[in-house]
Parts: structure tokens; C-alpha cells; sequence
């Protein structure tokens, strides 16, 4: 059990229930609700722009399954590979995904590809999609991370501050040598509300802009890119491939912030034709 600490942010005591042979694990619902919600917020993006529902759906369908499959091959294969295939590891472990383990930069990386392949399978522009999905992608994370709240796990460094977080000494997340009451970084809050934030951001942006044209998505890029970059360097101290003395994850992050910063670049470029040419034909319409 959690220890009862005053002005402590409590871990849960449980991390799954039972409904006599079905076992839900709450990780796994974080991440089925947080889908649902991109889902829906894509959908009402993209009916606006007047686009054709089913594919939509289509498009969905193949971006969360690779996705999810990207996403367990960054932990198990970058983040993590000792626990998997090191000494005394069972290499079955890669396919309980309910126990916690996915890495967001591979599941954008094979969702986006997968997204790609079927867009251009029913003459669709990716750009349309990722625009789109962008602010859902932000809302799905935001919610994806209480599942690290329940597994008690990926949480920060030491902390004395009154929102710390509890984790049980019990929990092989614990990290040892450490004393019993120690209080944590809640670093699943930080990233969650930071990627709400997020949401709202590139809504606004989006209001903003006469043609997106697949900036948005870069800009979701940047965005997230540097939140994780900032939590990664300054705050989690859970185990992660080291390279260069440096977390794995530092580096892809910084890699995210680069791209998406080059995408909107050169996305912008081809927008800017288009959106004089746009503003012409409403000053030839008026005139």
C-alpha cells in the first residue's frame, strides 16, 4: 500500500480490476480513453474541412495499430532493451504491453507512415490528416499519461514540493537506497498538462491561419519536442539507454523539436503561394 504522507499527491493502491475472467488495467484504458477523444476531435476537424468521414476512419484504423507497434518497439528496443533481452529478462515481457512501456516517438513515427501509405492510397494529402489529428495527438498523450500514474512508474527526481508524489516502497519502480517517505516529481502531471495546453495552442493557432498546410502539425512537433525535452534533461530518473552520457530520449526530442521546426519551414514555403493566391482571387472578387 501507498504510506500516507500530508500535502502529497497519493499514488494509486490498485492498477487494475477484475470482472470475473476479464482483467482491466487502467493503463491500457488511460491510453483506449485518450485515443477516443483524439478520435473525436479529429473527426470534428476534419468534417470541417469538409472531408469524407470513412476515410477517415480508415486512415485511423492503420495509424493507432502501427502505432501502437511502434510505440512498444521504441520502449522495448531504445528505451529499455536490458529489461527485455539482458540477463535473466523474459523476452515474452514485449508482448504484456498492459504493463506499461510505450514510447510516443515511435508511435508517431509508424503512425505517421501508416497515415501516409493510406492517404496517398485514396489520393488524399498527408497534410490534411496531420493537421487535423495534431491537437488530437496532444489530448490523447495528455490523457495516455495517467496510466504512468497508476503503474506508478516514469515519475521525476526527489522532490520536497507539496504536490511530490507518492510511490510505494513496495513497487519495483522504487528506486532503492532511497528513504520510504521520499516524494517525487509527478512528471505524468507536468507532461498531461502541458500537453493540454498544448491542445489549446494549436486550436487557437489553427483559428488563426489561412491555410495551414501542415504547419500545424509542425508545430505540434516543436511543441511537444521541447516539453519532453525539458522533463527528460531536468526531471525523469527512471532507467533509459544512454548515449553520449546523455538519456536516449534527450536526443530524439531535440531530434523532434529540429524537425518540426524544418517542416514548418518548408511547409510554409509551399503555403505561401497558395494563400496569395487565395487573397488575389478575393481582391478580384471585390473588386
Amino acid at each position: 500500500m501507498s504510506l500516507v504522507v500530508p500535502a502529497a499527491l497519493p499514488s494509486p493502491d490498485v492498477s487494475s480490476i477484475h470482472l470475473g475472467f476479464l482483467t482491466i488495467h487502467f493503463y491500457a484504458l488511460c491510453i483506449l480513453v485518450g485515443m477516443g477523444l483524439a478520435g473525436w476531435l479529429t473527426m470534428r476537424r476534419w468534417r470541417a474541412r469538409g472531408q469524407d468521414p470513412d476515410v477517415l476512419w480508415d486512415i485511423v484504423f492503420w495509424a493507432v495499430i502501427a502505432g501502437i507497434v511502434g510505440a512498444r518497439a521504441y520502449h522495448v528496443l531504445i528505451t529499455d532493451p536490458q529489461g527485455y533481452f539482458g540477463p535473466g529478462a523474459d523476452p515474452l515481457a514485449v508482448l504484456r504491453i498492459w504493463e506499461g512501456g510505450l514510447g510516443i516517438m515511435g508511435a508517431v513515427l509508424f503512425g505517421a507512415a501508416a497515415a501516409w501509405l493510406v492517404s496517398r492510397r485514396n489520393g488524399l494529402s498527408l497534410t490534411v490528416f496531420a493537421d487535423c489529428v495534431a491537437p488530437g495527438l496532444l489530448l490523447a498523450q495528455a490523457v495516455g499519461r495517467w496510466g504512468n500514474w497508476f503503474n506508478q512508474e516514469l515519475f521525476g527526481r526527489p522532490t520536497t514540493l507539496p504536490w511530490g508524489l507518492q510511490i510505494s516502497p513496495a513497487s519495483p519502480n522504487f528506486p532503492p537506497g532511497l528513504p520510504a517517505d521520499t516524494l517525487f516529481h509527478p512528471t505524468f502531471l507536468y507532461e498531461s498538462l502541458w500537453d493540454l495546453l498544448g491542445v489549446v495552442l494549436l486550436l487557437l493557432v489553427d483559428r488563426r491561419m489561412r491555410d495551414t498546410h501542415g504547419r500545424l502539425f509542425a508545430l505540434y512537433m516543436v511543441y511537444y519536442g521541447v516539453g519532453r525535452l525539458l522533463i527528460e534533461l531536468f526531471l525523469r530518473v527512471d532507467p533509459a539507454l544512454m548515449v553520449a552520457g546523455v538519456r536516449v530520449h534527450v536526443w530524439t526530442s531535440l531530434l523532434i523539436v529540429v524537425a518540426g521546426a524544418a517542416l514548418y519551414v518548408l511547409l510554409g514555403r509551399g503555403a505561401r503561394p497558395r494563400e496569395a493566391g487565395t487573397a488575389a482571387s478575393h481582391g478580384a472578387a471585390g473588386a
